[in-house]
């Protein structure tokens, strides 16, 4: 009799396995069936745009390397974080244009002799991105009607006395809005 009570649970552990299988593939059906949705790491952006035109930033400051190095920036961040690809082409799919608007410093403590001993650093950028045919893509409830870009700011501050340089400082506060404004490519809820 104790060989029928294990044959017994082994069918009943079977029935329930194969139930569970048959709801499993049940499922990865009804997920394939929806095409309206994405799944993955690229769910948070466009399915409509594949490539991207990134012009050099345009610089109204008087850093003359601003624009190559934000341009750089933002690049390698479109390419690491998104499904797009940039190309320069200007004729894709879109276009991310950039200026800088400011870069300032504001000394917020000094020495007795009137020395900077600490320091903020401040840029400020335009960005657009726009399709083939004018739409904005990089929308923001924030964002007036009608406006084309956002404006990002960006600050970091640095210790002359401890070693650190302005150009340090930039280039974190550079790739620090490049990741912003990557951050702003993905689709809003």
């Amino acid at each position: 009799m104790l060989p029928q009570r294990n044959n017994d649970a082994a069918c009943a552990g079977a029935a329930t396995g194969r139930a569970w299988l048959l709801s499993l593939v049940l499922a990865a059906l009804s997920i394939v069936g929806c095409t309206g949705y994405q799944v993955g790491p690229y769910a948070m952006y466009r399915s409509d745009v594949r490539t991207i035109h990134v012009p050099i930033a345009r610089n109204d400051t008087f850093r003359h390397d601003l624009g190559v190095r934000l341009t750089e920036a933002v690049i390698r961040e479109i390419e690491r974080r998104t499904p797009y690809k940039v190309t320069g082409d200007p004729t894709a799919d879109s276009t991310l244009t950039m200026r800088f608007l400011t870069e300032t410093k504001r000394v917020l403590t000094e020495t007795s002799g009137d020395d900077p001993r600490a320091l903020d650093a401040v840029v400020s950028v335009q960005a657009a991105w726009i399709d083939r045919q004018g739409q904005v893509l990089m929308q923001n409830q924030l964002l007036p009607d009608n406006s084309l870009a956002f404006t990002f700011s960006q600050n970091g501050r640095l210790v002359p006395e401890a070693g650190q340089s302005i150009e340090t400082e930039l280039q974190d506060a550079i790739e620090d809005l490049a990741s912003r404004i990557v951050s702003q490519m993905e689709i809003r809820w």
